[in-house]
């Protein structure tokens, strides 16, 4: 066996821990303690890893679109030193969850999420990693990453696995509000007045949303906190304050019948701080819960830290089995970005063109051509090699 792969198996083994030295600026991230290696040990001299550390990069550059909810299926060989790239857009409020899990060769997954800065110098700036957790299947890997969108945003999920392992994977996504829903047993038909809208002619505007209910109806706390305030004002009647320690942030529940909290007291989300009614300015309105978040750059449209939003993605519709193995598109056509024709194309192939199969996600496959090329495919086109 060549010296430069027989240590690239004794870092495949190590995994990032198996760094040799460090120098100049501590790596912060698992995947950069791995590249990190790599080039203490020399391999960035050799094709292997000068391709695993390029991959990282160029993944990037060239991200899939990820509709969310979404699930894909998808395969890494210990042949190719790849990495996997996905471009989600994301809204503030928002809160990204993505589950890795991953069938194969023992390995260690490196699964990060980054912001699209808009500079061409720097146009990735890390945001987290995603943490190990136990699989209920010991022989699988489970990774976990989440991230809490302040401001709209569109972000870019990389997965990159280290050298020399082959296995399976499967990545689902979802998004999910950063607070729970304020008003037991209701949801998003319960909302009937939302941010910014005209308030005594055009006075004012209204600083929250209104979520209807029957008088008495439990008010709950949406995120952990501590209760400010309980006292009353002419507006919003019987209301809550409740500090968002965690974001800097205050939640303002108005119009309560009554109180089940007091000021000082601390709180886990789901605690019951009061029960819906009309008090303020309220009183002549059905009863309600007047909800706001206030920043110390004022008041914020609450709307989509609380809206709840389908968590099923669409069904893989594919052979799962044809997952690494060679195909045909047999009727050519459109490459993708995307699965689906909401993705932009990158390519017109000719019908019978040669195709490995990398992933499987709804109704196409995830493929790639000779010269390294990759995209997806409806799975209906892509025929198997016998």
């Amino acid at each position: 066996m060549p010296a430069c792969l027989a240590l690239l198996f004794t870092l495949a083994s190590c995994g990032p821990s198996g760094s040799l030295r460090t120098l100049g600026i501590a790596p912060k991230t698992g995947h950069e303690r791995y590249a990190r290696s790599l080039r203490d040990a020399g391999l960035d001299n050799a094709a292997l890893g000068r391709e695993w550390l390029a991959a990282a990069d160029s993944a990037l550059r060239a991200p899939y679109q990820l509709a969310l909810p979404a699930r894909e299926l998808g395969v890494y060989s210990r042949s190719e030193a790849r990495a996997v790239a996905y471009r989600i857009a994301l809204r503030a409020g928002e809160r990204l969850r993505v589950t890795l899990r991953a069938d194969g060769q023992p390995a260690r997954l490196y699964l990060d999420l980054f912001t699209l800065t808009g500079d061409t110098a720097a146009p990735f700036e890390h945001r987290v990693s995603a943490r190990e957790e136990v699989a209920p299947d010991s022989a699988a890997a489970l990774l976990i990453l989440e991230y809490e969108a302040t401001s709209d945003a569109s972000v870019a999920l990389r997965l990159q696995p280290e050298l020399l392992r082959s296995g399976r994977f499967e990545l689902t996504g979802r998004v999910e509000p950063i607070l729970a829903f304020p008003v037991e047993g209701r949801g998003n038909d319960a909302i009937q007045s939302l941010f910014g809208v005209d308030r005594d002619g055009g006075a004012r505007a209204h600083h929250g949303i209104d979520i209807f209910a029957p008088r008495g109806t439990p008010v709950l706390a949406a995120t952990d906190g501590i209760v400010r305030s309980t006292a009353p004002n002419d507006l919003g009647g019987n209301v809550v304050w409740l500090a968002d320690i965690a974001r800097g942030q205050s939640l303002y529940y108005a119009h309560l019948d009554r109180h089940a909290v007091s000021a000082g007291q601390r709180v886990r989300t789901g605690d019951t701080l009061g029960f819906v009614g009309n008090t303020g300015n309220a009183r002549t309105t059905a009863p309600h819960l007047h909800f706001g978040i206030y920043t110390r750059g004022g008041p914020i449209d609450p709307l989509r830290h609380v809206r709840q939003v389908a968590s099923r993605p669409r069904a893989i519709t594919g052979d799962t089995a044809a997952l690494g193995k060679r195909a045909v598109a047999t009727a050519g056509g459109a490459l993708r970005d995307a699965p689906g024709d909401a993705g932009a194309i990158l390519l017109q192939i000719p019908r019978q063109s040669a195709v490995q199969v990398m992933g499987a996600n709804a109704d196409a496959y995830r493929v790639q051509l000779d010269d390294g090329t990759s995209g997806y495919l409806p799975s209906r086109t892509v025929r198997i090699r016998k």
